[in-house]
């Protein structure tokens, strides 16, 4: 009798397995059931619009554009950074992180409806066979070109290859044709010089593929000459960012140990935190970072973890506050879409979303006539608010108005171009951090 009833329970037990089974079963299954049925009659009510919109919509319409744009209106009400890349665009994400195309070696803008060049890069066709800053390219191949990136696709091309430049230049009455053997140009991300002796400047201009190789290879240049290094500036201004390898390992060349950064996503996979390495080379000199509105995503990962970790002062402005991580997957088309997959976050766990960086010293930026005497760095009565002026009708020249543009045209070659120590030395941040670094070894010899 005892062990009928032991077995009566061992059947309840299982019975009662069963039915929880069943229960948790069904409803995993249905809500399963249930989200796949809400996302096919979706589709449906998708398709139905599409069909209304080929049938009766004023204009003829192709489905192909209809279905990318509801995409894209689809990725951008997740996030400014989602986004469907098409292949043109794809394609030119692809080049810039890899660090080299082929193509003849220009670095151009719009400015006044015109292809204008900012500044042949070094060593490459364009810069052998003359092409200057402020030149115009009217035409390529005998096509006029009015389009940034029309002009761009008709310059790149396989190496080897000819392209006529066509391009009109101040002074110059008449057209100017150029004749380029299109090359492999390489997307310098890294440059420096030294402001004085034992104190350099380095800029990284973004973080594609080979930033890091590149900083290594000027870090251990910089290192080996007969001066000590006794500072370096590190210039992150304008620097939209790029792949989050290059800012990690960028960082880790500057720390032995700590947490550079954490992201959190939803999913376990995107969730991760990455940590400092030893170095073989001990990088103890000071080190001062230049950041403002430019400087996103993976410079302010750079900005941020040297500034948590105390190895860096932080000199500029605020940062942008891009504090997410995305990743580009390739769809069939050759198209790519570009998702938000995780937020990042400073070694101190601070999310600089939409906050960005506070410099450790907040100071806007101003080109500081070189004709000025040291002393004009001392605050003056024209730096004083609502200060009167000599004579109210007589300071403003003609010129006044069209100063911004030619300003923005002459920082945009700056941040390019090749870098000179006279016009390093007018920019007021990039001072201020030098004074700071002689200022620190200064004291150091004071106190030993």
């Amino acid at each position: 009798m005892k062990g009928k009833k032991i077995q009566n329970v061992k059947l309840w037990m299982i019975m009662v397995s069963a039915v929880v089974f069943w229960t948790i079963g069904a409803g995993f299954f249905g809500d399963l059931a249930a989200k796949s049925d809400e996302v096919y009659e979706g589709l449906k009510i998708f398709v139905d619009v599409i069909e209304l919109i080929e049938k009766e919509y004023v204009d003829e319409v192709e489905s192909k554009e209809l279905i990318e744009k509801a995409i894209e209106g689809m990725l951008q009400s997740l996030d400014p950074h989602s986004s469907l890349m098409p292949p043109e665009a794809f394609e030119d994400l692809q080049i810039d992180t890899k660090g080299k195309f082929t193509g003849i070696g220009i670095h151009i803008t719009m400015r006044d409806g015109f292809v204008t060049v900012i500044s042949p890069i070094e060593d490459t066709p364009a810069d052998k066979a003359g092409i200057v800053a402020q030149d115009r390219i009217v035409k390529v191949d005998g096509k006029q070109v009015k389009d940034l990136r029309e002009a761009v696709k008709m310059m790149r091309g396989p190496k080897g290859t000819k392209v006529l430049v066509t391009i009109m230049r101040q002074g110059e009455k008449e057209p100017l044709d150029f004749e380029l053997v299109r090359d492999v140009i390489p997307i310098i991300s890294v440059k420096a010089i030294e402001l004085k002796p034992g104190y350099s400047y380095i800029r990284l201009s973004q973080f594609s593929g080979s930033t890091t190789r590149e900083l290594k290879a000027t870090l251990k240049k910089m290192e080996s000459t007969e001066t000590p290094v006794k500072g370096l500036v590190l210039d992150l201004r304008n620097n939209g960012g790029g792949l989050l390898n290059q800012a990690i390992q960028v960082t880790d060349l500057f720390l032995d140990e700590g947490k550079i950064l954490s992201i959190k996503g939803r999913n376990q996979k995107n969730t991760k935190e990455y940590m400092a390495t030893p170095d073989i080379e001990v990088r103890s000199y000071p080190l001062v970072v230049l950041i403002n509105g430019g400087s996103a995503s993976a410079s302010e990962i750079v900005a941020g973890a040297l500034q948590d970790q105390k190895r860096a002062l932080i000199l500029g402005t605020t940062s942008f506050g891009k504090g997410s991580v995305q990743t580009v997957e390739t769809l069939r088309d050759g198209s790519g879409v570009k998702l938000t997959i995780a937020r990042y976050y400073t070694p101190n766990g601070r999310s600089i979303q939409a906050k960005g960086i506070e410099p450790d010293i907040l100071l806007q930026h101003k080109r500081i006539d070189p004709k000025e005497s040291p002393e004009e760095g001392l605050l003056k009565e024209k730096d004083l608010i609502n200060h009167l002026e000599a004579e109210p009708e007589k300071n403003k020249t003609p010129d006044d108005e069209t100063q911004a543009p030619d300003a923005q045209n002459q920082e945009m070659q700056f941040r390019v171009g090749p870098l000179k120590r006279e016009r390093l030395l007018t920019d007021n941040q990039v001072l201020r951090a030098l004074e700071i670094l002689n200022s620190y070894d200064i004291f150091k010899t004071l106190n030993s």
